[in-house]
C-alpha cells in the first residue's frame, strides 16, 4: 500500500515532506551489509559506468538554509525557527552568522580533482530558503562559484514558501541566477494548512503563484501533501485541480509521514483516524497519478511529475546515484563513495566546520567500495523512476547471472502487473512473453530484447518498498 512508497535515502533531500518509510532493516542494509555475492558475480577489472560512477567529481551541490518562521507539525528536519513576528531584515544575526559559517564550510571543502568540473546544479533547500535575503544567497553562490565553478546554464533551484517573498525579492533572486522555484503550497484548504502548522494560508498561495508568473519564472514546481489529518478525497481532488489550473511545469506529491518527536507524532498514529487508512492513502496516490497524467504531466519519478523537458536535474543526480556535495546544518553528501551527514544541531555544525578548517576531519574513504552496496543502491534508486533499471548496464557491472536471478524473482510481480519489462524502444512485454523467456544462469544473454524493468504506475509504485526489498534479498541473500 502507500506506506511502501519510498523514502529518499538522503537526510538532506530537498523536500519538506518525506514519503513513508520502507522497513528499516531493508533500507539501511544498503549501507551496512557487506557481502561478496555480487563481487564474485562481477567480471574482474571490468570498467563500467555503474561501478566507477562514485569516482567522478561531483557537479551538483545541495545547500541547506534552515530558517523557518515556525516548525510545521510534521517536520523533523534541522531548522531554526525565527518566529512569525521576526523582522526579515538583511541584518538578522542568526542568518548572517549561519551564512558566514556555511561559506567557510564550502571554502574548507576539498575539491575532488584539480580540474574539478563546474557545478551543473545547485539546490537551496531547508527550512524556508526564501526567508534568506538575496544578498546572503549571493554570498553563497559566489563562494560556490569561486571554489568549484558554476556552469553558465546551471540549474539553480530554491524552495520558496508562500508569504515569504514578493516580486522584488523574486526578481533579485533571479538576477543572482535562481532559475527554478519549488513552491511549498502543500494544500489549497485553509483548515488543512492551519492544522499542519503552516505559516501561510490559501490567500498567500494565490499571491505566490501570481508573483512567480508575473516575474517570468518558467521552471517552477509545486509541492503537495496527501494523507493529512481530516483530509478528504474531495479536498485532495480540489488541490490537484487547482494545481493543474495554476500551470506549474513540475509537481511533487508527497504522502505524509508521521515522524517521532514531531507534533503529529505525538497526536496521531498512522493508519488510525483522523489519518487515512492504507487503502485510502493508496486511492489518493492513484487520484494524483490519474489527474496529473491526464493533464499532461509525466510521472517520471515515484513522487514527481513534470511537463516535457522539466524534470528536476538536481534530483536526477540522486536517482542516478551520482556524487554530490552538500553544505549546511544536517545535510548529507555523497562523494567518493562515502555518504556523510553533518551535525543537526548548530553548535555541533559550528564545531564541524572549525574541524574541517583545521583539517582534523578526513573525508578520504580508504575502505574499498562494496559492489553489493552499489548494486542495492542502483536497484533502489532506479526503480523509483519511470525509466526503471537498465538491465544491460546492470549486467555488465554485476554479472548476467544476477540479472537472471532478479528476473526470476520478479516473475510473480510481472504476472500481477506490478513490474513491467521493456525492450530498448520502450515496448512492454506481456506476462506471457516474459514467462517464455529462458532464464538460465549459464551466461546466456537472457536479456536479448529485454532492456529495462520498471514498476507500473500507479500499482507498482504503491508496492515499491516490497518489490525493492525483494531485490535486496536476491542481491545479498
Amino acid at each position: 500500500m502507500l506506506r511502501s512508497t519510498f523514502t529518499p535515502i538522503f537526510s538532506a533531500f530537498p523536500a519538506k515532506v518525506r514519503t513513508r518509510k520502507p522497513p528499516t532493516n531493508a533500507i539501511f542494509s544498503v549501507f551496512t551489509h557487506s557481502s561478496t555475492t555480487v563481487r564474485q558475480n562481477a567480471a574482474p577489472n571490468t570498467h563500467n559506468d555503474i561501478l566507477l560512477l562514485h569516482q567522478l567529481p561531483p557537479t551538483s551541490a545541495y545547500v541547506h538554509l534552515p530558517f523557518c518562521r515556525k516548525r510545521c507539525h510534521y517536520c523533523d528536519f534541522p531548522i531554526v525557527a525565527l518566529g512569525s513576528s521576526s523582522p526579515q531584515s538583511n541584518d538578522d544575526p542568526r542568518m548572517v552568522n549561519y551564512i558566514n559559517m556555511l561559506c567557510r564550510e564550502i571554502v574548507a571543502t576539498r575539491a575532488e580533482t584539480e580540474t574539478n568540473p563546474p557545478l551543473e546544479t545547485v539546490f537551496f533547500g531547508g527550512g524556508t530558503p526564501s526567508l534568506v535575503p538575496p544578498r546572503l544567497v549571493s554570498s553563497v553562490l559566489e563562494t560556490l562559484r569561486s571554489k568549484f565553478g558554476l556552469h553558465s546554464d546551471a540549474e539553480v533551484s530554491m524552495e520558496m514558501d508562500p508569504g515569504t517573498f514578493d516580486a522584488v525579492k523574486m526578481k533579485e533572486l533571479m538576477d543572482l541566477g535562481v532559475n527554478r522555484v519549488s513552491l511549498g503550497v502543500q494544500a489549497f484548504q485553509d483548515e488543512l494548512l492551519k492544522s499542519c502548522g503552516r505559516a501561510h494560508g490559501v490567500k498567500e498561495v494565490y499571491e505566490a503563484i501570481e508573483i512567480v508568473g508575473s516575474c517570468g519564472v518558467e521552471n517552477w514546481s509545486m509541492d503537495l501533501i496527501s494523507s493529512l489529518p481530516h483530509q478528504t478525497p474531495e479536498m485532495w481532488e480540489e488541490s490537484l485541480r487547482l494545481t493543474i489550473e495554476a500551470g506549474p511545469t513540475h509537481v511533487s506529491v508527497y504522502d505524509l509521514q508521521v515522524e517521532q518527536g514531531t507534533k503529529f507524532g505525538l497526536l496521531y498514529t498512522p493508519g488510525e483516524f483522523p489519518l487515512p487508512s492504507d487503502s485510502q492513502s493508496a486511492d489518493l496516490y492513484k487520484m494524483a497519478s490519474r489527474m496529473l497524467s491526464d493533464a499532461g504531466y509525466a510521472h517520471y519519478e515515484i513522487s514527481s511529475y513534470c511537463k516535457t523537458g522539466f524534470e528536476c536535474k538536481h534530483n536526477q543526480v540522486y536517482w542516478k546515484n551520482k556524487p554530490f556535495y552538500s553544505f549546511g546544518l544536517g545535510s548529507a553528501s555523497y562523494v567518493g563513495g562515502l555518504r556523510f551527514s553533518r551535525p543537526k544541531k548548530m553548535k555541533g555544525y559550528v564545531d564541524f566546520v572549525k574541524s574541517l578548517e583545521n583539517e582534523s576531519i578526513d573525508f578520504n574513504n580508504n575502505n574499498p567500495i562494496d559492489s553489493t552496496d552499489i548494486a542495492m543502491d542502483v536497484v533502489m534508486l532506479s526503480l523509483r523512476t519511470a525509466r526503471g533499471l537498465d538491465l544491460r548496464s546492470f549486467g555488465k557491472a554485476f554479472g548476467d547471472s544476477l540479472v537472471v536471478s532478479l528476473c526470476k524473482a520478479y516473475r510473480h510481480y510481472v504476472e500481477s502487473g506490478h513490474v513491467v519489462c521493456l525492450d530498448e524502444r520502450g515496448r512492454a512485454f506481456s506476462s506471457d512473453e516474459f514467462g517464455k523467456m529462458p532464464l538460465k544462469e549459464d551466461g546466456d544473454k537472457i536479456e536479448k530484447g529485454l532492456a529495462y524493468i520498471r514498476l507500473s504506475d500507479p500499482e507498482g509504485f504503491l508496492l515499491s518498498n516490497e518489490i525493492i526489498s525483494h531485490a535486496f534479498g536476491v542481491i545479498a541473500p
